[in-house]
């Protein structure tokens, strides 16, 4: 019994990392049509940011301090990609894929450059490095913490998404750029503030991998980045719930299957992948463009020659 709570809340934290990286690409990748390949970069690069400022600063603010450091990391990359990059490619996927990827394979090895191949130990504050026990199992205070943030961060983009005025401009921009842009709203604008929050995601997500883990190398978002686009694929782009689902699902899957079948969970991932993929389509986002048209109040041109009229 003992085994299985451990296993199980092991499976909740790991399906927690899951959740904050996946939760970035699917707001990208689900909302703008972006299959943004450089996610894993953003996430390593936010992850040592993260390591050298929780090294230099001790103790819990040290962490804090890191969580926020590595966040900013993960923005700023992002919105220079955007700006420098992908504004320049949106509607044209081929480009997009061949640009991120290259960012992929180019940003871990400068990073294996400048701070070498050996994997660096994470410093974990002394409140979060011991276990708490419960039904019997000795469990890690990390995966608590992962579980924690992760609920926070579904709470906020839901609210932001769904009940704020820019969220809805966002996902209107998205299913048609040119209405909105006709009523006067700063679409770039608004698909630079994905990219921002999906790179803020990122690089929280690095610094808690960090802590997962106990340790960082210069392929770690890489290898994360896998199994984001599986969470993403299989809790579909249209649901942030549902991504959210998706990871809980993979992570219980990994764990149990690491230790009930031998070892096999990645391959056990697979397979949920496939039985997913097989089993229903991917759903598409709500349309909200509509909604922003009835919201919005019309241009003062288009306003003139309704009265003229």
């Amino acid at each position: 019994m003992d085994t299985f709570v451990l296993l199980t809340l092991t499976g909740f934290g790991l399906g927690a990392l899951y959740f904050l990286i996946a939760s970035g690409l699917a707001l990208i990748f689900g909302l703008m049509d972006v299959l943004n390949f450089a996610h894993g970069a953003f996430l390593t690069v936010a992850a040592y940011t993260a390591w050298a400022t929780a090294d230099a600063v001790s103790g819990m603010g040290g962490l804090l301090l890191a969580a926020l450091v590595g966040t900013a990391t993960g923005v700023a990359l992002a919105v220079a990609v955007e700006f420098v990059l992908i504004r320049r490619l949106y509607g044209r996927p081929k480009e997009q894929i061949l640009v991120t990827v290259g960012l992929s394979l180019a940003v871990p090895a400068a990073v294996q450059t400048l701070a070498g191949a050996d994997a660096r130990t994470f410093p974990v504050p002394d409140a979060l490095a011991g276990t708490v026990g419960v039904l019997g199992a000795q469990v890690p205070v990390n995966r608590f913490a992962l579980i924690g943030v992760a609920l926070a961060v579904l709470i906020g983009v839901r609210l932001f998404l769904d009940r704020t005025r820019y969220g809805l401009v966002v996902r209107a921009g998205v299913e048609d750029r040119a209405m909105v842009t006709a009523l006067g709203v700063d679409v770039t604008r608004a698909f630079t503030v994905v990219f921002a929050l999906g790179g803020a995601l990122a690089g929280l997500a690095g610094v808690l991998g960090g802590l997962y883990f106990g340790s960082l190398s210069p392929h770690q978002g890489t290898g994360l980045l896998v199994f984001a686009f599986v969470v993403v694929v299989i809790g579909g782009l249209g649901s942030l719930t549902g991504v959210a689902l998706a990871a809980l699902a993979v992570g219980l899957t990994q764990q149990y299957a690491n230790y009930y079948a031998g070892g096999y969970g990645d391959l056990a991932v697979v397979a949920l992948l496939a039985a997913v993929v097989l089993a229903r389509p991917v759903p598409g986002a709500p349309r909200a463009a509509e909604r922003l048209r009835r919201l919005l109040p019309a241009p003062p041109a288009a306003r003139t020659e309704g009265g003229r009229a």
